[in-house]
């Protein structure tokens, strides 16, 4: 048995059994990855995949059962690796942080700045992506921390953290009519709205709020990027309704916020890693930097617990 066949079994499972897509992420040939996996079912004894031909179709009763053990040796061998790199490379390497638009924009410049002037010889990647994106990223070791309000909370393989809670603001021109007396949902609904794609930045306890009101929502506009909210508001589109923490009066001049926390739900944004998976002590750092509470021992941890016995940090 050697790690090779346990990452081809994993990759398998990864790629949706597709031994092509398998080979390139193992940066190998797939009859390679085929060797690999026969060989491993010969010394184990049992069949890992079910087969139709040569292809793969599923896992069979002995894979379901084998595959959290292998999933638990290939991070137990990435384990070893950072805790040698930790003592070995001290404060040199890399990190990955996943998050979404709204964050990287607005939450994260001042701590990825000081992180940076601490951290002088860790590279860091940050990518941007869609809550189920930014999961995905981090199942697949693409990236060591992922920060999103939406979907991390909902992956068995993931511990997601609350940082901290924010609120909606409307968004509209100097001189609008919902800048005169009390903001209501029925107010809002005779307006057409501009706002977060669903799935992104509290999109969900918008909507929820109107279904609850029985009102419909006139929304002629969504994207990702408040910023492009926004300029839409600005260009007389509609009215917009943004994460609190992405408007400033002096930047976003001539348009004015309203605060709508009444009206929609509060959201939480959360910071995930890996279940089980040791990371860098640079990386507990920037996660701390980010969400003072989150202690490395905190975070350590929520990560050794079993998914039903973690318990939130408190905010």
């Amino acid at each position: 048995m050697n790690f090779q066949q346990l990452r081809s079994v994993r990759e398998a499972v990864r790629c949706g059994f597709n031994l092509t897509e398998v080979a390139q992420a193992l940066h190998t040939s797939q009859p390679g990855v085929s060797r690999q996996i026969r060989e491993l079912e010969q010394e184990l004894g049992v069949e890992i995949f079910v087969r139709q031909g040569k292809r793969l179709t599923g896992l069979t009763a002995p894979g379901r059962t084998l595959l959290p053990v292998v999933e638990r040796l290939l991070t137990e061998a990435q384990n070893l690796h950072r805790i040698g790199e930790d003592f070995s490379q001290g404060d040199v390497g890399t990190l990955a942080v996943a998050a979404t638009h709204s964050q990287a924009r607005y939450a994260l410049p001042a701590v990825v700045r000081d992180f940076q002037s601490r951290h002088p010889g860790v590279s860091l990647k940050l990518h941007q992506g869609s809550p189920q994106q930014i999961a995905q990223m981090l199942v697949s070791g693409e990236a060591d921390i992922g920060i999103a309000t939406q979907t991390l909370a909902e992956q068995d393989a993931l511990v997601a953290l609350s940082c901290y809670r924010w609120t909606h603001s409307v968004v509209v021109p100097q001189g609008h009519e919902l800048l005169e007396g009390p903001l209501t949902l029925q107010r809002l609904a005779a307006y057409p709205l501009i706002t977060y794609d669903v799935g992104y930045t509290g999109r969900g306890t918008i909507d929820d709020a109107f279904r609850r009101a029985g009102l419909h929502m006139q929304l002629v506009l969504s994207a990702m990027d408040a910023d492009v909210i926004k300029t839409y508001v600005g260009l007389g589109m509609g009215v917009g309704i943004v994460a609190s923490i992405a408007f400033d009066d002096e930047r976003d001049h001539p348009l004015q916020a309203v605060d709508a926390r009444h009206l929609f739900a509060i959201n939480t944004t959360s910071v995930a890693v890996r279940r089980g998976a040791l990371l860098r002590a640079y990386a507990y750092d920037f996660i701390q930097a980010f969400a003072p509470h989150l202690k490395p021992d905190i975070v350590m941890q929520a990560q050794a617990a079993r998914s039903v016995d973690a318990q939130p940090a408190p905010l």
